[in-house]
């Protein structure tokens, strides 16, 4: 999405940029504590740190979601309804829906992975 010309002048696809950042932020903090963990060969099974890990992947799960969903409205709004895309306008269809369909499959992952951590927290 990034690549593609113009993609900041439509406030979804820039929230869709912002959710990807924190949650690669968030997943590469918690990728470097398990090294950290691992390294030093101590448990992270503290209910208040994989209470911490729950809501932070509550929370950017439903934030991926939530900036997929308003992503995809914006590109079928474009495609199909006003068809700004066969207009020959510099806007990047093709690249908005990959980068869309990208989204909808991190979303899964992070929501596999978010309801993993609940249940980590209910053996702790």
């Amino acid at each position: 999405m990034v690549s593609s010309s113009g993609f900041s002048n439509y406030t979804a696809f820039c929230y869709l940029i912002a959710s990807m950042g924190l949650q690669v932020l968030w997943s590469m903090g918690l990728a470097c504590l398990d090294v950290y963990a691992l390294r030093i060969k101590r448990d992270l099974h503290n209910p208040v740190l994989v209470s911490l890990f729950v809501v932070g992947d509550w929370v950017t799960a439903t934030l991926s979601l939530a900036a997929a969903c308003s992503s995809a409205g914006v590109t079928i709004l474009f495609a199909r309804d006003v068809r700004f895309c066969s207009r020959g306008l510099d806007l990047s269809c093709s690249r908005y829906q990959i980068s869309i369909s990208c989204a909808f499959v991190t979303w899964a992952l992070i929501a596999k992975s978010s309801l993993v951590m609940f249940w980590l927290l209910a053996s702790v």
